[in-house]
């Protein structure tokens, strides 16, 4: 536990270390401001929580660095957590029209807090999914960035729910023809999402998904079936790479 205490004085300073303790105190995270040279307004992080770990991937490591030869103008930031990747974007890329979806209450409430200032992302309560409908929030115990979703069941009533779209609809309802950038992580989800995806494949530029096959086997070989078209493909951090658009590559490389 002291070298988790460690942990956020080494990201955010003295103003992580002591929030940490609060929140562990209280039993409940804090909410902390910080702010950066490169974004525009500051970040809102709960600390004790998981969003320091994938605020350090998205923001120190720089996982979803690369250049590109086009700049986009939409890009779908599915499996949002409290909205970092969605920031990231939008100072990266602040002409682009960004939708953030995410499916847990708490995560999306900070989400929203997060995308506020910025007019270029919408926020969007809901599970990326196969099909429309409900679906199951399961918290398999990984902190808040790992919830995953699950076909709601007659037995799991009192189960948290929230509703489910399509990739499709959530083109049509926002009036979406072109994706330039998919980004993925959906614990697993995106077994079903891209086992689906023939309807939608042909408007998608580039994806960035984090495959989940040790929560759900089979998760790498659905995105692989979906993504022969794609020309260009790597691999950053925990994320797999694929782009029609030639010229693309990891920043540096």
């Amino acid at each position: 536990m002291l070298d988790r205490f460690f942990y956020y004085s080494r990201i955010l300073g003295v103003k992580g270390f002591v929030a940490s303790i609060m929140g562990k105190l209280a039993g409940h995270p804090k909410i902390i401001s910080i702010r950066r040279n490169d974004t525009v307004y500051p970040i809102s992080l709960r600390v004790p929580s998981s969003d320091l770990d994938a605020y350090e991937q998205i923001f120190l490591q720089e996982q979803y660095k690369f250049e590109t030869t086009k700049q986009p103008s939409v890009i779908i930031d599915a499996g949002a957590n409290v909205g970092l990747a969605s920031i990231y974007f939008a100072n990266r890329f602040p002409s682009a029209r960004i939708f953030a979806i995410e499916c847990e209450r708490s995560n999306f409430e900070v989400l929203k807090l997060n995308a506020e200032p910025y007019k270029n992302i919408t926020p969007i309560h809901a599970a990326l999914w196969d099909s429309d409908g409900e679906i199951q929030i399961v918290d398999p115990g990984l902190g808040q960035w790992g919830f995953m979703t699950a076909v709601k069941t007659v037995d799991s009533e009192a189960s948290s729910s929230v509703r489910a779209l399509s990739l499709n609809s959530i083109m049509r309802e926002h009036h979406i023809s072109h994706i330039d950038i998919l980004k993925i992580d959906i614990e697993g989800a995106e077994f079903e999402v891209f086992n689906a995806s023939t309807v939608w494949i042909d408007a998608v530029d580039m994806i960035i998904a984090e495959l989940h096959d040790r929560l759900k086997p089979g998760c790498e070989q659905s995105f692989a079936n979906a993504t022969p078209k794609f020309t260009e493909r790597w691999r950053q951090g925990e994320n797999v790479y694929v782009s029609r658009i030639v010229g693309c590559a990891v920043s540096g490389a």
